[in-house]
């Protein structure tokens, strides 16, 4: 079978939208699977139903990527959304066309200083891991390309200063908090240490616009199962080894002035991308929502049987607990309207009941001692200091969290504590090393001695939560009930 590039597309009697030549307005750090089925796809969109008329040109990050496949394909993939929407079944596919070509620029660098200087260039978009952004000195204005990403932007924008161009909008994904403002400050020291001019400086902190965003949507990445790739390969006539797959709920928050929403070609096109003067609010709703409610119910729905978050959301104890603890104590400690905080959290209850992705209890228990201070605390302590008494749901998750951890402890390894649940299996808690030898060594204890022996430990939580009037009792006598009677059992105790 044929693979995909432009002839094999149209031999195939593909009839969906395809743009095959437009203008590259856009630089892309990253090829990978993320941000072809994150802004890649919105482009594609803006393209089809904004008028936007734009290609994407990706620059491989690092020395080994997918440059030559993408070439191959002219740029072309197959792109699959699938989830659930609304409790409806959703699978889109969609052959993506906003890219035109991959760059290495390990090997033509002149490529991407050619592109620097295009007239046409409008945007910049990065997702270059977590660790894409930072200052280091072994980068060099002369070096073909510079060693760090930050680095390399700083040649693309000085190529373009020296070429007279206008300023370009820089879209920052990575993974860590004021992303655009810290790629923004590691422009400016490489400016620093190259001594380049003062004119450039003032073009750069005024001409560009250093935008931080918050990206959310899951994205596997590929058909796991070899049977479906092979017949999702026979349906559309081709072979496509670039086939990516992500969730259907997808949203970039992109933080910069209300005039940026004119700019971008999002608004227009329809697609789930929203400028707002500051993302941290939408990154607080994130946290607090969807990873708060991961870790707010999973440890308790893994000692009550459970394995997959899927089959969580079809028990209505665990379910109706969920939506207790998100819409009665988390969101009224929110910032956002109350509108928009809940249909986020409708989101969650169907990004959850996804029926393509087995998302195990198991791996997003994960750390959870940190999870639960990051993502369920502030919560916890927001709602005390406003009502002036207990969450009971989240109270209960930390009672929970706490079960998880001291179920029936058999022994600590160099893998994990290995502890017990109800139905008898053995399994692996994985945090700290620190947290996993405290646990162990309170093994013994009452359930009295233990919650006040955790809540005590500031090393982990940063305070000392016994200070919570009432908090103590309270969780003390809801890990009894798991004990006793079982998680679904506290579970039920919240939605009395």
């Amino acid at each position: 079978m044929a693979q995909l590039n432009y002839r094999v597309l149209e031999q195939s009697g593909y009839d969906g939208f395809i743009l095959k030549n437009a203008p590259e307005k856009v630089m892309q750090f990253g090829e990978g699977n993320f941000l072809r089925a994150f802004a890649d796809n919105f482009f594609d969109i803006a393209n089809e139903k904004a008028g936007f008329n734009g290609k994407v040109a990706l620059i491989q990050p690092i020395a080994q990527g997918l440059t030559d496949l993408i070439n191959k394909q002219e740029g072309l993939y197959t792109l699959y959304l699938r989830g659930s929407d609304k409790g409806v079944k959703v699978d889109e596919k969609r052959v993506i066309s906003a890219v035109s070509r991959c760059i290495n620029p390990y090997g033509d660098w002149d490529k991407v200083l050619e592109l620097a200087r295009s007239a046409d260039l409008e945007i910049v978009v990065s997702n270059t891991t977590e660790a894409g952004i930072v200052h280091d000195t072994e980068s060099a204005f002369d070096q073909e390309p510079p060693v760090s990403f930050p680095a390399k932007l700083t040649r693309v924008l000085y190529e373009r200063y020296t070429a007279g161009q206008k300023g370009v909008v820089v879209l920052s994904c990575e993974l860590i908090d004021n992303n655009g403002r810290e790629l923004q400050k590691c422009v400016n020291q490489y400016i620093d240490d190259w001594k380049l001019d003062s004119g450039f400086r003032t073009w750069v902190n005024e001409e560009n616009l250093f935008c931080s965003t918050l990206v959310d949507r899951i994205v596997p990445g590929r058909i796991r199962d070899p049977k479906e790739a092979e017949a999702l390969a026979a349906a559309n006539g081709y072979e496509d080894p670039l086939t990516d797959v992500g969730e259907f709920f997808g949203i970039w928050v992109i933080e910069g002035p209300q005039e940026l929403e004119e700019r971008l070609p999002f608004r227009k096109a329809g697609v789930p991308v929203i400028v707002v003067p500051d993302v941290t609010p939408y990154k607080k709703r994130k946290v607090r929502i969807l990873n708060g409610a991961h870790t707010g119910f999973v440890p308790g729905a893994y000692l009550a049987g459970y394995d997959i978050v899927r089959d969580c959301m079809h028990d209505e104890t665990i379910l109706g607990y969920m939506n207790r603890m998100l819409y009665d104590e988390v969101i009224p400690t929110l910032p956002l309207e109350k509108k928009d905080l809940e249909d986020f959290a409708r989101a969650v209850q169907d990004r959850f009941n996804n029926p393509f992705v087995n998302h195990e209890l198991m791996s997003i228990s994960l750390n959870s001692t940190s999870k639960w201070r990051a993502r369920n605390m502030p919560s916890f302590l927001d709602y005390v200091q406003g009502k002036g008494t207990l969450p009971p749901c989240l109270t209960t998750s930390f009672a929970a969290y706490v079960a998880f951890y001291s179920s029936e402890s058999q022994a600590l390894t160099e893998q994990g504590l290995i502890c017990r649940r109800p139905k008898g299996n053995e399994y692996t808690v994985n945090d700290d090393r620190s947290v996993l030898e405290f646990y162990w060594q309170h093994r013994n204890d009452s359930p009295e001695e233990l919650i006040h022996a955790v809540m005590t430990n500031e090393d982990m939580w940063g305070t000392d939560l016994t200070k919570v009037n009432g908090f103590e009792a309270a969780a003390a006598g809801i890990l009894k009930t798991i004990r006793t009677e079982g998680a679904l059992k506290a579970f039920e105790n919240c939605l009395a």
